[in-house]
């Protein structure tokens, strides 16, 4: 018999989809038979509890965990995130429930030896639930006892050779897609980069000194499998300089049905002939293709590598060999002046070892916030109140045409009166010329 009454949260189980109810049922119900004769180091009835608790806040509409000052490991300031239960006497077992963040592989490979190493780890020293993936990248392990902290940062570090990732106001651990190891869509080694990175900013990572949370993501091509453009305080997006490869003989075979279109994602529904003047040309969001005779044309000045046509028809069209990356500065989730999506400030750097001009920019950057920047403050939100003028000065980046979304948009770029020969006296005498005439 379950050790508390769970009405509300029962009704999460009535859907079609899988609930994490069920889920903690069933740890709950495998930690009280402990059929491998697990040796807990935290009280066995940790997942009834978790129940518990949840109940309690549905029933009262409002959280029952607090945050009860600052828990850690010796020598980091981040990778644990205390809490606790604010009624400890009736769900003892959530009396300290700490998160723990480990740091995730590259591209998130895994053997199976190592998922197994970890998890017999969190069985024993923590609640046994997990996070697999929090929208940082790391592997979450929820829920243990202070006491704990210690024994399973030893563990992990000197028996699994694995790091905890970041928490507090420090640089968050860095996440990336796939990359060349799987796709074939990537213009950079994504999961290179994301491992020199995290290796290069150690101190960074675990001793919190930035004014708010800073988060690099690594995204391989323009499709964005990471959302780095929509999470990341800095976003490195792979980017092409040169043409898009086009196989006319390929393009003339999606035409004729010989190949279905999206790779063959939507085998077993009828969406009819594949029409490339409608599900091709007409959706390039700035109409820079077009068709002439049987010969498919792109002005590639124009292309925006929104990457919907080689999606589309991948066999035809290809990437550019003329790889590198983009970079994009400011993104984050509401907080406290709402959503932003990146802003372009590097619109294309070669991605090559030591990648010292990457790191030039990060640093720059890095420099001008912890100046600037308010407590809480993300870099996106420093740009708003400061102006992007101010990212590209602390940068050394000139003004560049791909700054600006769309004429008068965004005119954020001005010129001081030593950028523009003849100083801006002559362009005011020429604009009164221009209006006596």
């Amino acid at each position: 018999m379950a050790k508390h009454e769970t009405p509300l949260l029962d009704q999460l189980e009535s859907g079609p989809w899988p609930s994490f109810v069920s889920d903690l049922k069933q740890e709950a119900e495998r930690r009280a038979k402990n059929e491998a004769g697990v040796e807990y180091q935290i009280p066995v009835d940790v997942c009834e509890d978790i129940l518990g608790i949840l109940e309690l806040s549905f029933k009262h509409g409002r959280t029952h965990w607090k945050h009860g000052g600052i828990v850690g490991v010796f020598g980091y300031g981040g990778g644990v995130i205390g809490r606790y239960c604010d009624q400890p006497e009736e769900y003892p077992g959530v009396a300290h429930f700490h998160t723990i963040r480990v740091n995730q592989p590259a591209g998130k490979f895994y053997k199976t030896d190592y998922l197994r190493s970890l998890m017999k780890i969190w069985d024993m020293r923590g609640s046994g639930v997990t996070n697999m993936h929090g929208s940082t990248g790391d592997i979450i392990l929820l829920g243990t006892t202070t006491p704990q902290l210690e024994e399973i940062f030893y563990e992990i570090t000197h028996n699994m050779d694995q790091d905890l990732g970041g928490s507090g106001s420090n640089l968050r651990t860095p996440s990336d897609c796939i990359g060349q190891a799987r796709c074939e869509y990537a213009c950079y080694d994504t999961q290179a980069l994301c491992y020199d990175l995290t290796q290069e900013y150690q101190d960074e990572l675990h001793r919190p000194a930035f004014p708010y949370k800073f988060k690099f993501k690594f995204d391989g091509c323009p499709n964005g499998c990471v959302a780095s453009i929509a999470r990341a305080d800095m976003s490195f997006i792979g980017n092409w300089k040169d043409d898009i490869k086009i196989d006319q003989e390929a393009v003339q075979a999606y035409i004729g049905g010989e190949f279905s279109p999206n790779a063959g994602s939507h085998a077993g529904r009828d969406w009819g002939p594949f029409d490339i003047q409608t599900e091709v040309i007409d959706l390039c969001p700035t109409e820079c293709m077009w068709m002439e005779g049987k010969d498919l044309k792109i002005n590639n000045k124009e292309c925006n590598r929104c990457m919907h046509c080689i999606n589309v028809m991948p066999r035809a069209l290809r990437i550019g060999d003329d790889r590198g990356l983009s970079i994009l500065v400011g993104a984050k989730a509401p907080i406290l002046d709402g959503a932003q999506m990146s802003s372009l400030l590097v619109p294309f750097v070669k991605c090559e070892e030591p990648y010292d001009e990457i790191k030039e920019v990060i640093e720059n950057i890095w420099d001008w916030w912890m100046e600037e920047g308010k407590n809480r403050e993300r870099l996106g939100e420093l740009i708003k109140r400061q102006g992007f003028q101010k990212l590209l000065a602390a940068t050394n980046i000139k003004a560049a045409p791909q700054h600006v979304q769309e004429p008068r948009s965004n005119p954020y770029i001005f010129w001081n009166e030593d950028e523009v020969e003849g100083g801006w006296n002559r362009d005011v005498n020429e604009f009164r010329k221009y209006h006596q005439r």
